[in-house]
């Protein structure tokens, strides 16, 4: 299945725009390169600051580091800022991520000079999760509908073990006791969706996976992240790369994989009896 052209860019608008680098950004405490080295790297041990701007003129043009103020005036030990480790204040959260995977820290430009700092730490941030995990449910979501659309009748359980169709027929029997009535493939936890996908020689073949060993593999990493993503545990130590991938492939995730689209589309044509439901496109955020 794929979005809509309206929800889509709805939800384009939102990921390239809806955040940025101001959200994440602290501020950078800043000093005349004439202060004394040893005072400053005494204020930053007591702040626990690693890195300060370095002031000339009353504008920060540089900064220094914690282990390189041995002595004199702290402007003798300034270093200039690189290329590609300043972005603007309304960089988007893909600048942000491509910037950290070069950079130790990058530095956020505002009003014309350099005011803020961001490093990986800050990753750690609500807005950046939040923004990350509504990129992981559009993913979970849209691999539970093309299941549908690649395996009907819920014929993926023979990529399942029993056990597995269990779990899920029991998930599906409590939420509808609390009328909610969820088809069986709804119920299914994301390592049993990562399982089919591995095992459908036609699912494998439309998704960016070339090997059964590559989606369990992505899986295992993805469900990683969403779990630490779930109960506020930290997302940087492990899960950087699965990150850093994720946002390469965000124009992918929003409007799904080419040979999805396709073959949802061509399931689509030979059912003249599907009707879109608009409503459940908002209810969604992704479907159709």
């Amino acid at each position: 299945m794929t979005l809509n052209p309206s929800t889509e860019d709805s939800l384009r608008r939102l990921f390239y725009q809806g955040f940025a680098a101001n959200d994440l950004a602290e501020p950078l405490r800043s000093f005349d390169d004439t202060s004394s080295s040893e005072e400053v790297s005494r204020h930053m041990r007591e702040n626990k600051f690693l890195v300060v701007g370095i002031r000339h003129g009353g504008m920060i043009s540089g900064f220094a580091e914690l282990d390189d103020l041995s002595g004199g005036c702290c402007g003798d030990h300034q270093k200039n800022f690189s290329e590609g480790s300043v972005i603007h204040a309304s960089a988007s959260f893909l600048e942000v991520i491509a910037g950290l995977d070069q950079n130790q820290r990058l530095f956020v430009s505002m009003l014309g000079q350099v005011g803020g700092i961001i490093t990986r730490t800050d990753l750690q941030k609500p807005p950046f999760r939040m923004w990350l995990f509504g990129m992981v449910t559009l993913i979970e979501m849209r691999l539970s509908r093309i299941i549908e659309e690649v395996c009907p009748n819920d014929s993926w359980k023979e990529h399942l073990s029993s056990a597995r169709i269990e779990k899920a027929e029991a998930f599906m029997q409590e939420r509808a006791r609390r009328n909610q009535h969820l088809k069986l493939s709804d119920c299914l936890q994301l390592s049993d969706k990562g399982q089919i996908l591995a095992r459908d020689p036609t699912l494998r073949s439309v998704s960016r996976f070339s090997s059964r060993r590559r989606v369990e593999e992505a899986t295992k990493n993805f469900e990683r992240l969403r779990n630490n993503l779930t109960h506020s545990q930290d997302i940087i130590t492990s899960d950087w790369k699965t990150i850093v991938e994720l946002t390469k492939e965000l124009d992918t995730i929003i409007a799904g994989p080419q040979g999805w689209r396709q073959l949802s589309e061509a399931n689509s044509s030979t059912r003249p009896d599907v009707q879109v439901d608009r409503g459940s496109d908002v209810e969604d955020g992704i479907d159709q």
